[in-house]
């Protein structure tokens, strides 16, 4: 089994940063890929950044240039730098992970950026 727990979420101003974190705990040898995935209110949850156990890492569109999916596969974390934030970034950030059992998912945390 994996734990997935997600933490940097808060408030910040258009044009600014946060960074989230994803931390992996249990049966982290069977996880394929992971990203980050995002669900605004009223809209469908869509991919944001994954990052395969290769290393390699793809993006939505919405985000390339501005936002840089990382591992620390010491410490079984994922982050996701996020810069020049956007009103439409506002959303719920979901961790996932693609163990080889399932689709895991973490709680969130809430990204809200004002204007």
């Amino acid at each position: 089994q994996v734990r997935l727990v997600e933490s940097g979420g808060g408030l910040v101003q258009v044009g600014g940063s946060l960074r989230l974190s994803c931390a992996a705990s249990g049966s982290v040898f069977a996880i394929n890929s992971m990203g980050w995935y995002r669900q605004a209110p009223g809209k469908q949850r869509e991919l944001v950044a994954t990052i395969s156990r290769e290393g390699g890492t793809d993006y939505s569109d919405s985000v390339k240039g501005r936002f840089t999916i990382s591992r620390d596969k010491a410490e079984n974390t994922i982050y996701l730098q996020m810069n020049n934030l956007k009103p439409e970034d506002t959303a719920v950030y979901y961790c996932k992970a693609d163990h080889i059992a399932a689709e895991l998912w973490g709680q969130g945390t809430q990204v809200t950026v004002s204007s």
